[in-house]
């Protein structure tokens, strides 16, 4: 089965690392595009949300190398890479 390719915009957030963690290693969905305000884009996710990781879960293997993205500036790169995304 094809998964589905998505994205989260505001992963750094709370309610964005719980949607990272869904997302990882979920047989429906690929984890393509991690996006976060501007301040944020161009880090790796793990040192993105080093010291403020709220989640009782290590960051996900899948989701800690991938470069974020900002959700202001790169919104046409971030849906030439996704199917959906969650906000």
């Amino acid at each position: 089965m094809e998964k589905y390719k998505v994205g989260v915009i505001g992963g750094t957030g709370m309610v964005g690392q719980r949607f990272v963690t869904l997302m990882a290693g979920h047989p429906w969905f690929e984890l393509k595009v991690i996006a976060a305000s501007p301040r944020s884009a161009g880090k790796r996710y793990e040192d993105a949300v080093a010291g403020r990781w709220a989640m009782d879960c290590a960051i996900p293997e899948e989701a800690r190398d991938i470069v974020l993205m900002s959700a202001q500036d790169d919104v046409e790169k971030i849906a030439a890479q996704v199917d959906f995304v969650f906000c």
